[in-house]
């Protein structure tokens, strides 16, 4: 699957605005030839509908709705095809188009594409409907539960509603964008680049052609390579003469053209990206990018925002970018998803490096089976189809929390579903190093640590355990340190922090006040910087963002060093002086 293009051979019409939703509380309804005209609400695509429309009463609503809208289909030439592209539909989407069915999504909040018949295509509008459903499946790499589940479990204080396994909302919804692409029947089927300090090395895939011929270039020139296409498949290197290098401070991005050529030395397609050449490697305890050592110092986010919910907000995109580099972060971990591909555009822009997150939180190895290992195996595979390709892409991070719930079978049943887990992920890049975010439920030797490459480990002593004593909570960090640094691997804090009421002040060590927040970061940053075994650390989190309603939070989680609408709390300005950047 190519992400839509515009090039002579390829474009898009992107069909973003304000479509129609119905709600099917039940579950049974079947509106696949347009929804009930007196049950429809406007709604704006990309966007959740969850705040949209919380005065209609679907503000927690987590069952399906029907969204459709008008879209005009182009008569198409002899060898033109049409697809429908979905950036993310939350959690699960089906799609049809005149009420004829065309196909539904795969792993959640991933792309997925469906095709529009030949027929259909006869320059004139269609009715597009899709049946998004917010209720995640129970085998999925992220367990979807119920209300009753916490009754069930004997848990009624862990209670949220809506019911989920996570601290954050889950939003409904066509959250990123959908786009109309019209291609060439036959020709590029997909690509796979790969930098490093000298070049690029190109595998292509085609449908159709002779030859595949590739421009690396810049403002300065460019190199080109042909190869010809044997059995569907070529491959290319392709070296600048003076190499400039891609990092956090000099995002240098080369662009790569890719064309099939028939035997004539027609273009039949054509496709393109940006690319930066860069390594990044593991030494002892180290990272190392381009060779130099380098600490990871940034954040744990979210993609969410009011009103647009997880909907793809382009403004405030570009604003975390700015204020990113503003703090002096270098490093991001998409937790606890997969971000959309804008996200990682400006990524590639402004050298931000990434840890790239499937979506899998707080995996519950009492409830999983051979479909849950499937279904999070098939996630992996298309995160890194995805992504694989990605300057800005530095390591992959397979699970977060898994063990969170302290279950007595965790280490037995885990040992080989990690194994089994770390292992298909790296016939499927074994260029990139691999990780999880190690919960302290799950301990200090936590079986997926002897599968990955690095140690990545979530701690919050000083807020969960030893509240408002930051001398004990460096004492507890310490001691995990030093028990998870015999695994001779990198440890990188990928989750620290205090929740902080922007405003919230005290003379003493309180929770919830800017002072406590701003105090406990600067001690477990001076702890990263002082253990030699620790190659950096992501504060959680970059924002405060809304979750699911529970006792324990107001409204929102508050550990965020920004506020929801981005102004900069205490911890904020501390970062930036402890960061390097003021």
């Amino acid at each position: 699957m190519i992400r839509p293009q515009r090039n002579a051979c390829r474009h898009f019409a992107d069909l973003s605005g304000v479509w129609r939703i119905a709600f099917d509380e039940d579950g049974t309804a079947d509106w696949s030839h347009g929804i009930p005209a007196d049950r429809a609400y406007p709604i704006a695509v990309p966007g959740s509908w969850n705040e949209q429309l919380a005065e209609a009463g679907f503000m927690n609503f987590c069952g399906a709705g029907w969204l459709e809208t008008e879209v005009f289909l182009p008569a198409l030439a002899p060898g033109r095809t049409l697809a429908l592209y979905f950036g993310s539909v939350d959690y699960y989407g089906e799609v049809w188009l005149d009420g004829e069915h065309l196909g539904a999504s795969s792993a959640p909040m991933l792309p997925f594409e469906v095709a529009v018949p030949a027929h259909l295509a006869t320059g004139r509008l269609a009715r597009l409907v899709v049946r998004v459903d917010a209720q995640l499946h129970p085998d999925e790499a992220t367990q979807g539960i119920t209300q009753a589940t916490y009754a069930e479990e004997r848990r009624p204080r862990d209670e949220y509603l809506p019911a989920v396994r996570f601290d954050f909302f889950p939003y409904g919804g066509i959250n990123r964008p959908v786009l109309l692409a019209e291609t060439p029947a036959q020709g590029l089927t997909g690509w796979r680049a790969a930098s490093d300090l000298t070049g690029v090395t190109l595998a292509v895939e085609a449908s159709a052609g002779a030859t595949v011929r590739a421009l690396l270039h810049d403002a300065s020139g460019g190199t080109l390579s042909e190869a010809p296409l044997a059995d569907g498949h070529a491959e290319l290197r392709l070296e600048p003469l003076v190499p400039q290098l891609w990092s956090p401070d000099n995002p240098h991005l080369y662009r790569l053209d890719i064309e099939v050529l028939d035997a004539t030395d027609a273009v039949i397609d054509a496709a393109s990206q940006h690319i930066g050449l860069r390594s990044f490697t593991i030494d002892g305890a180290r990272f190392l990018l381009n060779g130099e050592p380098i600490t990871l110092k940034g954040f744990g986010k979210h993609e969410e925002s009011p009103l647009h919910g997880r909907g793809l907000n382009l403004p405030q995109l570009v604003k975390d970018f700015h204020l990113l580099k503003w703090i002096g972060a270098n490093s991001v971990r998409t937790s606890h998803y997969p971000y959309s591909e804008e996200f990682l555009d400006l990524a590639d822009r402004f050298g931000v490096l990434v840890i790239d997150e499937v979506f899998s939180i707080n995996l519950d190895f009492r409830r999983i089976n051979a479909a849950t290992l499937a279904n999070h195996k098939r996630a992996v595979a298309e995160l890194i189809a995805r992504d694989a390709s990605r300057t800005c892409v530095i390591a992959w991070s397979l699970a977060n929390e898994p063990g969170y719930l302290a279950e007595p079978n965790y280490r037995e049943a885990s040992t080989p579903y990690w194994r089994d887990l770390f292992a298909h992920a790296r016939t499927l890049d074994p260029t990139r190093p691999m990780t999880h975010a190690n919960v302290g439920y799950a301990g200090n030797d936590d079986p997926a640590f002897a599968e990955a490459d690095f140690i990545g480990m979530n701690r919050y002593h000083g807020w969960y355990s030893n509240p408002g004593q930051i001398g004990a909570a460096v004492e507890a960090l310490r001691h995990d340190l030093d028990a998870v640094a015999v695994h001779g691997k990198p440890v990188m804090l990928l989750e620290f922090g205090a929740d902080a009421l922007a405003g919230q002040h005290a003379t003493y060590d309180q929770l919830f006040t800017e002072e406590y927040q701003e105090r406990l970061i600067a001690a477990y940053w001076a702890e990263i910087e002082r253990h030699p075994a620790v190659a950096g650390g992501h504060v959680w989190n970059f924002a405060d963002f809304r979750t699911a309603q529970h006792g324990r939070r107001v409204v929102h989680n508050l550990k965020g060093v920004f506020t929801r609408t981005r102004e900069p709390k205490m911890a904020a300005w501390a970062l930036r002086r402890m960061w390097g950047a003021a």
